[in-house]
C-alpha cells in the first residue's frame, strides 16, 4: 500500500482518519442494540443514528470522490436525513460492517487526492467550498461523533471508550 499522499496537505488529515477507522469500533463496543436505540426520553440523536450518518458521510464522500458505493442503511440516512422518530436503525454489527467495507476505499480515494482536486470546488445544495475545506469538515465531524458516542457509552451505563 503507498504511504504518501499525492498531496502533502493530506498528511495530517490521514493520521486522524487512520484513528477514526480504529476508534469508531471502539466506540460502539459491547453497546446493545436496544441502548443503541435509546433516547434516554430526550429529543437527541441516538448513537445508532450518530454512527449510522458517520457510515453514510463516509460513503458520500467517496462518492464525491468518484468512488460510488452504497452503505446497507442507505435509505435511512440518505441526503442527510435527521433521525426519525418511528425509524428502526441498523444494529453495530451492520454498521461496522459498511465501516470495514468504505474506509479503505476513501482512505485510498484520499491518499490519491491531487492539489488541483483539493483546490477545486465541492458544492451541495445551498452551500459550496474548495474540496479541501469540505473534507477538513467531514474528518472534523468524524471526531465529533464518535465524542458523541463516547458520551452516550457513559450515559448508558457502559464503561468509557477504551482508545488504546
Amino acid at each position: 500500500m503507498e504511504t504518501k499522499p499525492v498531496s502533502n496537505r493530506m498528511y495530517s488529515l490521514l493520521v486522524l482518519y487512520d484513528m477514526h477507522t480504529k476508534f469508531l469500533p471502539k466506540s460502539l463496543d459491547g453497546i446493545s442494540e436496544k441502548d443503541m436505540q435509546n433516547r434516554l426520553e430526550t429529543k437527541a440523536n441516538h448513537p445508532a443514528w450518530i454512527a449510522g450518518s458517520l457510515v453514510q458521510q463516509r460513503f458520500e464522500l467517496a462518492k464525491s470522490l468518484g468512488e460510488v458505493h452504497e452503505s446497507a442503511a442507505n435509505d435511512l440516512f440518505k441526503d442527510h436525513k435527521g433521525i426519525q422518530d418511528d425509524a428502526v436503525y441498523p444494529a453495530p454489527s451492520l454498521l461496522l460492517k459498511d465501516w470495514e467495507k468504505i474506509s479503505p476505499v476513501l482512505r485510498n480515494a484520499l491518499m490519491n487526492i491531487t492539489d488541483e482536486k483539493l483546490d477545486s470546488i465541492f458544492s451541495m445544495p445551498e452551500m459550496s467550498m474548495p474540496y479541501f475545506e469540505f473534507i477538513v469538515f467531514s474528518i472534523y465531524r468524524e471526531a465529533n461523533c464518535i465524542g458523541q458516542i463516547a458520551l452516550w457509552r457513559r450515559l448508558l451505563g457502559y464503561k468509557a471508550m477504551n482508545y488504546m
